[in-house]
């Protein structure tokens, strides 16, 4: 008989389509006992050598390493995602891949958030877990849709974008000068300065890569090229610190500590990215394009560039040209007390 019934109420399905082709399946209902050998039956009239695909075992771990192998390497930061996705993943529980529903995933972030965790570090949190199921999704390594397709990121409060002063640059490099024993930490800073890079790209750059008076960054975020002018004095002095001292050594945890001593009031957490913060407000405040701007970043989305926005000199001016207080004098006399 193609399907029975077993004692403890399961009905059991025992096909056998066409000679040497069989099948057993085990399900919880008579219905769906009965979809499986109808499907069978007719697959495999269709395609004699067709067989059911099982069911993915794998576990998220597995799917980790699946993703490791075959996209991490591609990713400038892969191994750190790693160790952090291999890390969420025994914070879940390391579930049946399959079987992890976003109900799950949104119990887990809201205990982190109880625990005190960043919204920010879990929001990246959850797009580094997508990415997994995408990428196998579009490779084929995985058949079904992403678990975590509607979960949506937490909303983040935007944070106001810190930036330097001029009184406040000379005052960080008066503490560079007098703090830090290597000399490479002004340098690095001067280039983040003059071109926005981020201290990651200036730090990898070589005398190469300095000349015709632009700087060409390769190592960047967005793995774009990006060549950035600059004044033929300043790079007269890169060239010549090369010469003088060698290539750039690592030296941001020596900004750090200088940052930390000038007492300036950066937010926590900006460090170095305050002099790129500093670059793209000073550019935007002298009436700098923003489309430009977006190019000299190296941001792949405008919307990115577009935080800066608010300090260009015409930003939003139509506020005060038609808005209700257009009339100043009128609208003085309205709201002041009368005597």
């Amino acid at each position: 008989m193609a399907i029975e019934q077993l004692p403890d109420g399961r009905w059991k399905v025992d096909v056998e389509p066409i000679k040497g082709k069989r099948f057993r399946k085990t399900f919880k209902t008579k219905a769906e006992a009965m979809r499986f050998e109808a499907t069978c039956r007719a697959k495999v009239i269709d395609a004699p050598a067709w067989s059911p695909k099982p069911k993915d075992r794998r576990r998220l771990t597995d799917l980790i390493d699946r993703w490791a192998t075959l996209h991490a390497h591609t990713l400038t930061d892969g191994e750190a995602r790693r160790r952090l996705l291999d890390t969420l993943a025994k914070d879940l529980g390391n579930p049946i891949a399959l079987k992890l529903t976003g109900n799950e995933y949104a119990e887990y972030r809201t205990n982190a958030l109880k625990a005190g965790a960043n919204p920010k570090t879990l929001n990246n949190r959850l797009g580094y877990l997508r990415s997994v199921f995408n990428v196998l999704h579009q490779l084929g390594d995985i058949d079904y849709a992403n678990p975590l397709g509607r979960v949506r990121p937490l909303r983040l409060q935007e944070k106001e974008l810190a930036y330097l002063t001029d009184q406040q640059i000379e005052a960080l490099f008066t503490t560079i000068h007098g703090y830090c024993r290597t000399p490479h930490v002004a340098m690095i800073a001067a280039i983040c300065l003059a071109t926005g890079a981020r201290w990651g790209e200036a730090q990898a750059l070589t005398p190469d890569k300095v000349r015709n008076q632009l700087v060409t960054f390769v190592n960047t975020k967005g793995k774009r090229i990006r060549s950035i002018p600059i004044a033929q004095e300043l790079e007269t002095q890169i060239q010549h610190h090369f010469k003088q001292h060698g290539l750039f050594s690592k030296c941001l945890n020596s900004f750090d500590k200088a940052l930390g001593e000038s007492r300036l009031p950066v937010p926590a957490g900006q460090s170095s990215h305050v002099l790129r913060h500093t670059f793209a407000s000073h550019f935007v405040m002298s009436g700098g394009n923003i489309l430009t701007l977006q190019k000299i970043l190296g941001h792949t989305t405008l919307a990115m560039t577009m935080r800066y926005a608010h300090l260009a000199p015409d930003h939003l001016q139509d506020a005060v040209k038609f808005g209700p207080a257009s009339d100043h004098q009128h609208f003085l006399s309205i709201i002041t007390p009368q005597p």
